[in-house]
């Protein structure tokens, strides 16, 4: 029993080293191609489950100002980069070859998942799935709390970047 208890207490111990080994730190300089993808060194990186807004599509503010809405969300996304350290898991590879990533920033003495802060605050939105179900379940529903208050893009108009994406199926 303790032989076993042993081998599985090594493996645990063993695989949280090798994701603690696999934390990539990012300085605040990176290329920011979209609100949910950078670059640095060379290497494409891309949040898992987060969605950005795109990029030449038109944001409307409430007092009817258009802006692109892909800038604005690629502002937020290097605000969160200015205020520290991001670091950074990955956890697969896109088919263009980034590598997708789930990281986490610290803000005022508290560590912040970076998808979270950027869909809660309404810079971002939850992707989805071809079927239209979300990636991430904690997105979606961080996605609805910024809709519901109006956050971020939310205070004005867009098209949803799954809409687009879909040809606005």
């Amino acid at each position: 029993m303790r032989i076993k208890l042993a081998i599985v207490l090594t493996f645990i111990l063993g695989s949280q080293a090798l994701g603690q080994a696999a934390t990539i730190s990012f300085p605040s300089d990176v290329a920011f191609e979209t609100g949910d993808t950078w670059s640095h060194k060379g290497r494409k990186f891309r949040l898992f489950g987060v969605q950005s807004c795109i990029r030449g599509t038109t944001y409307r503010s409430p007092e009817g100002q258009d802006d692109d809405c892909g800038m604005r969300s690629l502002a937020s996304l290097a605000a969160l980069f200015s205020t520290g350290t991001v670091g950074c898991q990955p956890v697969g590879t896109a088919k263009d070859g980034a590598t997708f990533v789930v990281c986490a920033v610290n803000i005022d003495d508290a560590t912040v998942d970076v998808g979270t802060a950027l869909i809660s605050a309404g810079a971002a939105f939850a992707a989805t799935r071809p079927s239209g179900t979300p990636v991430s379940a904690a997105y979606a529903v961080a996605e609805l709390a910024a809709k519901d208050n109006g956050s971020g893009l939310w205070a004005g108009s867009f098209e949803h970047p799954a809409d687009a994406l879909s040809g606005g199926q």
